[in-house]
């Protein structure tokens, strides 16, 4: 049990932090923890970010062992799926239609805490577009799926971030997403993001034992600030978010191109911003 009086200042605003509550998860096949675990989460002062302190404590190969037991139990493709999973097929569209459009450039793309590719799998098979992926847990056998090496990591127009936005446990690991995108690039993001987060330990985000961190509209408009982005589009068929740099030279027609995007699919497939998308206002 952590020590609810000395939680560190939120990694996204630098501001105080209290206990919010807590969550106990049971035994699974092959978990590191054979009486369960515990978990103590935070919440910022200011933004409303909310962080697992038990996570952030936690050795980090014991992190690194949850995340491979939790990943080949339950989000091996031969297992049953016992939680929420991205939309892929539904993000694989959203991307091909962004890049026949030329606002993301698929052909210098990276998707980065890819897991087994399926992402790369769908773009490929229903697109015949091929993206470079990587992972520092798992990976997908297939030898069609391009796996990056980490010290061959540079700088992409687009990078694909899928579904870890929820896994990390320090500023360190968002930075280093970020830090990937190029100067003038866009980073595409799935995760949950809301007005605010519950203190609910039955709330259907906090399911898997690795989900650590949760974003709140506010507190993802600050990390958009931070680290330079300039306009954002959602999509919600793929609840994903393109950021953009503020040196894309995409940014003067980039309302122009949603909505002529909108007009084709005859929907609002797409919502444009100057900043940060805030959608989802629930919770």
């Amino acid at each position: 049990m952590a020590d609810h009086d000395s939680y560190p200042n939120c990694i996204i605003c630098d501001s105080p932090t209290r206990y919010y509550f807590s969550k106990t998860y049971p035994v699974y096949p092959g978990s590191p923890f054979a009486d369960g675990l515990t978990v103590d989460y935070s919440t910022c002062s200011c933004c409303g970010f909310v962080l697992s302190e038990t996570h952030a404590r936690m050795p980090r190969a014991l992190w690194s062992s949850l995340n491979v037991s939790w990943h080949h139990y339950y989000e091996h493709p031969a297992a049953p799926k016992l939680t929420n999973q991205p939309p892929y097929a539904n993000q694989a569209l959203a991307l091909a239609m962004l890049g026949t459009n030329g606002v993301v450039d698929l052909g210098d793309a990276l998707d980065y805490a890819a897991g087994y590719a399926t992402m790369a799998q769908f773009l490929r098979k229903y697109f015949g577009i091929s993206i470079n992926t990587f992972d520092r847990y798992v990976r997908n056998p297939d030898p069609a799926i391009r796996y990056v090496e980490e010290d061959a990591l540079g700088k992409y127009k687009l990078v694909i971030n899928s579904a870890m936005f929820e896994h990390v446990l320090d500023r360190a690991a968002l930075d280093e997403v970020n830090g990937l995108v190029a100067d003038d690039g866009v980073l595409m993001l799935h995760t949950v993001i809301c007005e605010r987060i519950p203190p609910d330990p039955n709330w259907f985000y906090l399911t898997p034992m690795v989900h650590t961190a949760f974003h709140t509209n506010k507190s993802t408009a600050i990390l958009m600030e931070q680290w330079g982005y300039a306009a954002s589009i959602y999509c919600p068929q793929a609840k994903s978010w393109f950021l953009f740099k503020q040196g894309s030279a995409l940014l003067d027609r980039l309302e122009a191109a949603v909505n002529a995007i909108n007009r084709e699919s005859q929907t609002e497939f797409l919502i444009y911003k100057k900043g940060f998308v805030d959608y989802w206002k629930g919770f």
